[in-house]
């Protein structure tokens, strides 16, 4: 157990976000496999309250950019809090996101906030952020395992997704994820993790 423990942790630690992609190609199965893997996710009550939405279109995607990157720019110039301009200077984003375009998959998560009963009436989820941040979880640790990159966008507001994407009102966007392989020369942030010590409390 130990053993694999340490495996896994090494191939984790070495996963990282990118904001440039190749346009390589990349197989659809392996978006399908990942897509199941994020169903393994366990949810309250067993709801499964997630879609995910995987584009490979060049003209949707291109739309989705146009409407993220307006959405985007009056973030960045308008809406951003001083707290929030405060730690994504470092990072340098901006409200640019050639990643929808350049990745050959973008997949996005939606969040049910809602259920449909057999007899058509509608009845409330539970725990569905929760449950779709495990699910977003494995499914980013599936990309990463096939040697792929992703990145967790959320444009802000994403309510353009559903409407570009045909979604019903109890579909929420959660998260945008550009799939694909990094670009040559591909950067990433300098940035360091956390130690152990600073995120875990054990009580024995």
């Amino acid at each position: 157990m130990k053993e694999r423990a340490d495996e896994y942790f090494v191939l984790m630690e070495k996963r990282r976000t990118t904001r440039h992609f190749s346009t390589r190609e990349v197989p659809s199965e392996l978006i399908d496999l990942a897509v199941k893997t994020a169903g393994t996710a366990p949810s309250g009550a067993h709801l499964q309250p997630w879609t995910f939405v995987a584009i490979s279109n060049s003209d949707l995607k291109q739309k989705i950019r146009v409407a993220a990157e307006s959405e985007e720019d009056k973030f960045y110039s308008e809406r951003i809090p001083p707290a929030w301009k405060e730690v994504l200077d470092p990072l340098g984003t901006d409200h640019i996101k050639e990643h929808i375009t350049d990745a050959p998959w973008t997949v996005v998560m939606f969040r049910h906030n809602k259920r449909q009963r057999e007899n058509g009436e509608w009845a409330p989820t539970y725990y569905s952020q929760e449950s779709c941040g495990i699910a977003a979880g494995l499914f980013i640790s599936a990309i990463h395992n096939m040697g792929l990159v992703t990145l967790t966008h959320t444009p802000s507001p994403m309510k353009f997704l559903g409407e570009i994407l045909g979604r019903g009102e109890h579909e929420v966007a959660m998260l945008l994820m550009p799939v694909g392989y990094p670009a040559e020369g591909a950067l990433v942030p300098d940035i360091e993790r956390k130690s152990l010590a600073e995120i875990l409390v054990k009580i024995e």
